[in-house]
Formats: structure tokens, C-alpha cells, sequence
């Protein structure tokens, strides 16, 4: 399977993540396969369908 595959997630999983920074919830882009925190501006990577829930790999968001 590719890195850029599309996957599912089971919902109530994306629902039980939150951010480790701000514990606030995430919204699931798919077409980038990230995990948002608009709390935090950072954006968590899926990496072989494995959230990385690291504040140190997260994107920064551009506001």
C-alpha cells in the first residue's frame, strides 16, 4: 500500500484522539491524511495509517 493511499477510520477511534497539546478534538483530512487541531494550529501526520500524535512531528498551520 502506498504512503498516499486513502484509508478508512473507524469514527468513534478518530473521535477518542485528541490533541496532546491542547486536548482538544482533531478533524481527519483525508486527502492530506492528517489529524487537525485548529486548537493548536499544528496538523498530526498519518504515516502508514498510524497517526503520529507527536507535537514535534506536527505541521504548523497557516492561519
Amino acid at each position: 500500500m502506498s504512503e498516499h493511499s486513502e484509508q478508512t477510520y473507524d469514527r468513534k477511534m478518530l473521535e477518542a484522539l485528541v490533541c496532546p497539546q491542547t486536548q482538544a478534538p482533531l478533524h481527519y483530512d483525508a486527502e492530506a491524511q492528517e489529524l487537525i487541531s485548529k486548537a493548536a494550529h499544528l496538523a498530526y501526520p498519518i504515516r502508514g495509517g498510524i497517526p503520529i500524535m507527536l507535537v514535534d512531528e506536527a505541521r504548523a498551520l497557516d492561519d
